[in-house]
């Protein structure tokens, strides 16, 4: 979109939000970057520059506005939309990979060479993956001058850097102020709490929680989810360590906790809670999409901003659609408690109700299929889902090809086009996954005289596209069923 300058500079003069990660405002004169909807008066226009990422601005020399905080901004709706190599790599990078395993690391993953990555970054994002990954590790860093108490060469360590003095230069560089200078901007009245960090999630407006948060909540496995006092809560299994997230609905954002045992699983963690909650959607594209079809458009326009309810870990959710499988939701949840108990790590949780982290591919991998309460077809699905996660035969991740690890999954003994599907619009994060074989949404169709067998729905169902997975939740905000509404 940034090479639209009639569209950046409309958007700018308007201070539209929406377009906040879509693309950055850079004044020539002032030699700073802001998002569309910085509140200061917009430049001239012969002053105004556009890039499409935070590190294209910062790579041609740009500081970030101390007012409208860029850095900050929700993603670009763009990577969490496509299946192509660059939406896969920015998934990647959000995840840490460069950080863990470099450069060569991240082209491993996806099966290209670094020259390609990087000619392929720099041509659309302006910016190749070692500038992409140092903005995210300013932006960690900073989030951690700003809430913690930690001396400064912790947080640099933490963040990714490799030296206190790459931390300091880097700072300085990106935010024009010195980390010492970041952290007296505080504000008096913030409460630090040691070994937690508070921290607020963007969006882009309108979300609604309902589906979001009472799906989560409905569905949570004891011991690894709960609900309590207005939040949803769970365990993390990190790179580095293991967390817990503290994640809390607001009218303009989402309040988060994160309680971790490595710092430097930080970007990681707020890249998952991000990527569960679908954070990052355009839900105006979205919506003006689904709009066209009469019988949805009144149930966009009674609760608009649905948002995909995804998850933190792509292999645990695939564990738990196969548990799930012919079964009520209730008994799903039973399976998966019996395995957590069983077979999950423990983790302290001073604050509430969780007890473990949901076991790994291996552990399952090497528990007794005999034990397993379940059908013997459904047990030899379930043995062959883990043993192929767990030696690396079947690969569940961010940077998964959509298509063909929906081909690898239907492949599998026992899945069906549901099981596929739902792991890839909730794992994957297919925003064109579709189930016109599910109960639900059949009997939504029925209800409201779409065509209820699956061939004649996926017809009616193709001018949705590219976000079918979007119109699953408004068609199963039809029922009664709790998945649909926020816990009290």
């Amino acid at each position: 979109m940034h090479t639209d300058t009639e569209r950046c500079v409309r958007a700018v003069q308007s201070k539209d939000a929406r377009f906040d990660g879509w693309f950055f405002t850079a004044v020539l004169t002032t030699r700073i970057y802001c998002r569309p909807s910085c509140p200061v008066v917009p430049p001239k226009l012969e002053n105004m520059t556009f890039y499409p990422s935070a590190a294209a601005c910062q790579q041609a020399g740009f500081r970030a506005c101390k007012r409208c905080r860029p850095d900050t901004s929700p993603g670009s709706p763009e990577w969490n939309q496509r299946a192509d190599l660059v939406a896969r790599a920015m998934r990647l990078i959000a995840d840490g990979t460069v950080d863990r395993e470099g450069v060569p690391g991240l082209a491993a993953r996806l099966g290209y060479s670094t020259r390609q990555i990087e000619r392929q970054l720099l041509a659309e994002l302006g910016a190749g993956p070692l500038a992409l990954a140092r903005a995210q590790r300013a932006q960690t860093a900073r989030l951690l001058i700003e809430t913690t108490a930690l001396p400064m060469a912790e947080i640099a360590f933490a963040a990714g850097f490799s030296s206190i003095r790459t931390f300091n230069d880097t700072v300085r560089d990106v935010f024009a102020l010195s980390p010492s200078e970041l952290r007296n901007r505080r504000p008096k009245t913030t409460v630090l709490t040691p070994g937690t960090l508070t921290l607020r999630l963007p969006f882009r407006a309108p979300l609604n929680p309902d589906n979001l948060f009472g799906h989560l909540a409905a569905t949570a496995v004891p011991g690894v989810e709960e609900w309590r006092a207005g939040a949803y809560r769970r365990t993390l299994r990190l790179p580095y360590g293991h967390g817990i997230a503290s994640l809390t609905p607001k009218s303009d954002h989402i309040a988060c906790r994160l309680t971790l045992s490595d710092l430097r699983d930080l970007p990681v963690a707020i890249s998952r809670c991000r990527r569960m909650l679908d954070l990052d959607a355009d839900p105006v594209a979205v919506d003006d999409q689904l709009r066209t079809d009469p019988v949805l458009a009144p149930l966009v326009d009674k609760a608009p901003g649905r948002r995909v309810p995804r998850t933190v870990d792509e292999a645990e959710f695939a564990v738990r659609a196969v548990l799930g499988q012919q079964v009520s939701t209730a008994a799903a949840r039973t399976h998966a408690a019996r395995l957590v108990t069983a077979h999950g790590e423990p983790v302290d949780d001073p604050e509430g109700g969780l007890t473990h982290l949901f076991p790994s591919p291996e552990a399952l991998a090497a528990l007794d299929p005999e034990s397993l309460a379940m059908p013997r077809t459904r047990r030899t699905t379930f043995t062959t889902l883990v043993g192929q996660l767990a030696d690396g035969t079947l690969h569940l991740g961010v940077e998964s090809d959509w298509t063909e690890t929906r081909a690898q999954l239907l492949s599998l003994p026992g899945f069906g086009p549901w099981t596929a599907d739902v792991i890839a619009m909730r794992a994957l994060g297919d925003p064109d996954a579709f189930l016109p074989t599910d109960l639900g949404i059949r009997r939504a169709a029925q209800e409201l005289g779409l065509p209820s067998t699956p061939a004649a729905l996926t017809a009616r169902a193709a001018a949705w596209r590219p976000w079918r997975a979007y119109a699953v939740q408004y068609l199963w905000a039809t029922d009664s069923h709790p998945i649909n509404f926020l816990p009290v």
